[in-house]
């Protein structure tokens, strides 16, 4: 199917455990979809390729780059964004590990950190500080040094 680039698409997906749809052009990435017509402002945009992980969201349950991907991509899968780690008013674990650590500054990269981390803690639930630091090697943060966040994310884990 050939589509013109102007021409809007309808694009439906499961975001944060509801489904959402809404009508955007084929080039427009996931992570200003999020932000511009869901609403889901955590969802940061820095770099705009990838490297600082600011855009970092679930997809079926793993992390991504949302700047990297075309909303149209999302069709029918599963997005979790920051605002869906909390149950209610309670905050998740990890984000009340990072509370408790001081494990932000500004807060720009908290969000793609904290995503990333949910991905990783499924997958590794014993880390050692190295697999931390390993993980958030792909995620530039400018202001903490990381020390709090991996302290932070270590004790989400426990």
């Amino acid at each position: 199917m050939i589509v013109d680039a102007q021409e809007e698409i309808t694009v439906s997906f499961t975001l944060n455990g509801r489904k959402v749809s809404g009508r955007c052009q084929p080039r427009v990435h996931l992570a200003d979809f999020l932000r511009h017509h869901c609403n889901m402002t955590g969802t940061h945009v820095g770099c705009e390729h990838g490297v600082c992980g600011a855009c970092t969201v679930l997809v079926d349950g793993r992390a991504m780059r949302s700047c990297l991907l075309y909303a149209v991509q999302a069709q029918d899968l599963q997005i979790s964004t920051v605002e869906g780690l909390a149950q209610g008013p309670h905050l998740s674990k990890l984000q009340e590990e990072f509370r408790n650590y001081f494990a932000l500054q500004c807060g720009f990269c908290t969000p793609g950190i904290l995503m990333s981390a949910v991905d990783f803690l499924q997958s590794n639930s014993d880390p050692c500080e190295a697999d931390v630091r390993n993980m958030l090697s792909g995620h530039l943060c400018r202001c903490t040094g990381y020390d709090a966040i991996v302290k932070a994310i270590l004790a989400a884990s426990k």
